[in-house]
């Protein structure tokens, strides 16, 4: 138990880095702005939208997990 716990905060650590996950359009149309508020905005909103399916797999994965232990 404490090697996969182990194992989901390292894969944490080494996941947690800057991406600029913006596509083409949306990059043209913000680079444009000054302050660069809106497309920082953007891009938080696309990581976070980005993530929640991975976290929702491994919170399913580990209920599976735990139900099989039994």
């Amino acid at each position: 138990m404490k090697k996969i716990i182990l194992l989901i905060v390292f894969l944490f650590l080494v996941g947690s880095f800057d991406s600029e996950a913006q596509c083409s359009m949306c990059r043209a149309v913000l680079e444009s702005e000054e302050g660069q508020q809106t497309a920082k905005g953007i891009n938080n909103g696309i990581v976070y939208l980005m993530a929640i399916p991975y976290v929702l797999i491994g919170v399913v994965g580990y209920a599976v997990f735990r139900l099989l232990k039994k």
